[in-house]
């Protein structure tokens, strides 16, 4: 596995909330996992996640990304949907670093 270039995040990046953000789904593949792997590991490492450095999608922003990004089509019959902030981002590559 290669690692995650700055090139390969900042392509994903997107805009919610006033915020440059990444879908789960993005760090899955980043990552080269599961996007219930990224779920999990927000769920059992609260404290490495708090308020600020993600948060759920409301339906209609998860609607909106599903419409217009092809990748998202997953994310239709989605319960959870999570977006990271860049600093939610700098974080994950610490539960998950590449090795």
């Amino acid at each position: 596995m290669l690692p995650v270039t700055t090139k390969d995040v900042e392509a994903r990046m997107l805009q919610l909330r006033g915020k440059l953000v990444l879908i789960d789904r993005d760090v899955a593949t980043l990552y080269v996992v599961e996007t219930k792997r990224v779920t999990e590991a927000v769920r059992n490492n609260p404290d490495k996640f708090p308020p600020g450095y993600c948060f759920l999608l409301q339906k209609a922003e998860a609607q909106q990304l599903v419409e217009n990004f092809d990748r998202f089509k997953t994310m239709k019959h989605s319960i959870s949907n999570h977006a990271f902030t860049e600093r939610g981002c700098e974080d994950k590559a610490q539960v998950h670093p590449q090795g």
